[in-house]
């Protein structure tokens, strides 16, 4: 979202850096030269289960990330689509592709219409599909696999298209925003998650099932549960809420993650922004407000709904039980769990992985049922983070998997520049977590999961987005979209993973974990490819590896499918210099072993793509097409624009990608 220009150019809210502590944090280990083992682990309900490359590392096992099975990737590439009237999903010859589930579309049982003046009302659209489709999974029945299933969606943030003619924003006399109650209720409706039953008809082709039981949306509003280390403390209460453990609705929800036991993993990412504390001293010693970029002046970042809805508005009211709701943030930024296949069940948000402005919460298991939980935290100079659950994954004990999310251990990753790694543990009285640094109990550590990382040295990052694992090798990938500041502020110089002064095109980087295990601390790591246009200057020998494919900026989504191929989906403004002659953002697909990357799809202008998911058996791939500038899926030029996800077969009926 952009909202305004710096120095010349546009910049993103949502990516300013709020990271007091940019180390460089290359401190040299002894390289361990141990190899892997194979095993057999693999990624968690994963379906069916640039062109160049930094080696950072010459200490790697040789061949550590090359063991894989090479994916077939037999498609013709498309080329960019260029221009600022584009309004269409271009895929290769022998594919095709169609507008499946849009913003207004019918959800829960009762819901009218989708209007095209956007006119509905705020009580209608908490039954139609929200705003910004994003992160998605497909949850198979099992009688049918390959034809029938659960999708779940989210709604990440709204656009001002959501009304009739734009948001309504006014000016008190005190000089805050001020917004209509029921645009506001309309927004929160917009926000949060679907679930829709889908099935394919008689003749192949997907199709939603309406009505059905199992449809539902989640929005702000929606009750929600508490859970874990953090829950019940004096930290997460609020006038509204004396218990500490119930609270409404999810926010910002952009990537997220599934469980072994068949759960949907919500993550909330930019929730900073519809928070505001006016008290500026109390902002200034308050960590869990100063270090997750809380506005402190006189209105939210987006949406100012604090204007009407009062647990918005997070200023400290000593004449009210708590301050009012001075801890309504602590309640976001969570892993929010549900049950997609039972629409009674509440949604739990899950304490103890810790709050980030968090991408995504992917899972890897092993065979013995150890898990590692994986996640970025979406802001430039920010770390990434795993999680181990304390139990383990029994597949014939389902009871015995309600909780495992309650209880482990939150870990943040340290990049040596001698290509080995390691995850430092976030537990209070550990690795200088103590009262005298600010952490008196793990809630303090989990609530103020960023500052925690910082004090043990973590490694800050490009804008850590989407995890993705191999299914074969288990070997982890994170995207690192951008960060122009990186070697230009001095406040974040150049490191091992993040190599790449001015990095306006971003870069993915790969580990594998010591011995293939989840739970393991050290882990060896690459860089995989370094995304953006040809470089100018000659690579020095051995430091960069040309590969052969298609350029793209900004890797943002990020998923394998069964088969091992690695697609990536961008998210950049292709209408800014930096972007020239890229075209609209894009959907590639990576070969993992040899690094090719061919792109098999772009989409309108003004679109980021996102959200990918998939058929066990690979022949049907959805993807998301977020915040379209012009009339997509309309295409008459029109219509207002709709965030829609997209649904591709192969002609033939082949596997995607083939």
């Amino acid at each position: 979202m952009t909202e305004k220009k710096i120095q010349g150019r546009d910049f993103d809210i949502d990516d300013i850096a709020v990271n007091p502590t940019q180390r460089t944090s290359l401190g040299e280990l002894a390289c361990s030269r141990r190899r892997f083992v194979t095993g057999s682990m693999a990624a968690c309900l994963a379906p069916g289960a640039g062109p160049f490359l930094l080696l950072a590392c010459s200490s790697q096992p040789a061949g550590m990330f090359t063991d894989a099975l090479r994916p077939e990737i037999g498609f013709a590439p498309v080329p960019v689509a260029l221009g600022d009237k584009v309004d269409e999903v271009t895929v290769p010859q022998g594919y095709t592709a169609r507008p499946f589930f849009s913003w207004g579309d019918k959800v829960v049982n009762g819901a009218v219409d989708w209007r095209s003046d956007a006119s509905n009302s705020a009580a209608e659209q908490e039954l139609q599909a929200g705003q910004n489709n994003d992160g998605m999974h497909f949850f198979p029945f099992p009688d049918a696999p390959n034809e029938h299933g659960l999708l779940v969606v989210n709604h990440e943030y709204i656009n001002d298209t959501l009304h009739t003619n734009g948001p309504t924003i006014s000016e008190n006399e005190q000089g805050h925003k001020q917004r209509p109650m029921e645009e506001v209720l309309k927004e929160q409706a917009a926000h949060g998650v679907s679930v829709i039953e889908i099935k394919k008809d008689d003749a192949g082709q997907w199709q939603k099932v309406y009505p059905s039981r199992f449809n539902r949306r989640l929005t702000a509003n929606t009750v929600m549960d508490i859970s874990g280390p953090a829950a019940g403390t004096t930290a997460m209460k609020t006038l509204q809420d004396d218990t500490g453990r119930r609270v409404l609705g999810t926010l910002n929800n952009c990537a997220m993650g599934v469980t072994p036991w068949g759960t949907y993993l919500i993550c909330e990412e930019n929730w900073k922004n519809y928070f505001v504390n006016r008290d500026q001293q109390d902002w200034q010693n308050r960590p869990a407000h100063k270090r997750y970029g809380i506005a402190s002046g006189a209105s939210s970042h987006y949406n100012y709904w604090e204007s009407v809805d009062e647990r918005f508005d997070a200023t400290p009211k000593a004449e009210q039980k708590h301050s009012g709701y001075v801890n309504e943030p602590n309640r976001f930024g969570w892993v929010v769990e549900f049950d997609p296949f039972d629409p009674e069940s509440r949604p739990v948000k899950r304490t103890a992985l810790g709050r980030l402005v968090r991408e995504g919460c992917t899972c890897v298991l092993a065979d013995d049922g150890t898990m590692a939980f994986y996640s970025g935290d979406d802001t430039r100079g920010e770390y990434v983070y795993k999680f181990v659950p304390e139990g383990k994954f029994r597949a014939d004990a389902p009871a015995a998997n309600r909780d495992l999310l309650d209880k482990g251990t939150a870990y943040v990753a340290v990049y040596h520049a001698d290509g080995t790694g390691e995850w430092r543990a976030l537990v209070q009285g550990e690795n200088g977590l103590t009262a005298e640094n600010g952490f008196t109990t793990q809630a303090d550590v989990l609530i103020n999961l960023r500052g925690a990382a910082d004090v043990v040295g973590a490694t800050p990052m490009d804008r850590p987005e989407w995890v993705a694992v191999h299914p074969q090798t288990t070997d982890g990938y994170v995207t690192l979209t951008n960060n122009y500041k990186r070697g230009v502020d001095p406040d974040q110089p150049l490191n091992a993973a993040n190599p790449r002064a001015d990095n306006d095109h971003g870069q993915i980087l790969r580990w594998r974990e010591f011995d293939q295990n989840p739970a393991a601390k050290k882990f060896h790591w690459e860089l995989f490819l370094l995304a953006g246009p040809v470089l100018q200057t000659q690579p020095k020998p051995g430091e960069f590896a040309a590969l052969e494919g298609d350029r793209f900026s900004c890797p943002d989504g990020l998923w394998f499918d069964g088969d091992g191929r690695l697609w990536i989906a961008t998210d950049y403004d292709e209408l800014e210099p930096e972007y020239a002659g890229q075209g609209t953002n894009q959907l590639l697909c990576a070969d993992p072993v040899t690094r090719e990357v061919k792109r098999f799809m772009t989409g309108p202008v003004g679109a980021e793509i996102t959200g990918l998911t998939g058929t066990p058996d690979g022949k049907t791939l959805w993807f998301n097409v977020q915040h379209p500038g012009l009339s997509y899926p309309a295409s008459d030029g029109v219509t207002r624009p709709r965030s829609t996800t997209v649904v591709v077969t192969k002609d033939d009926g082949g596997v995607i990608g083939t």
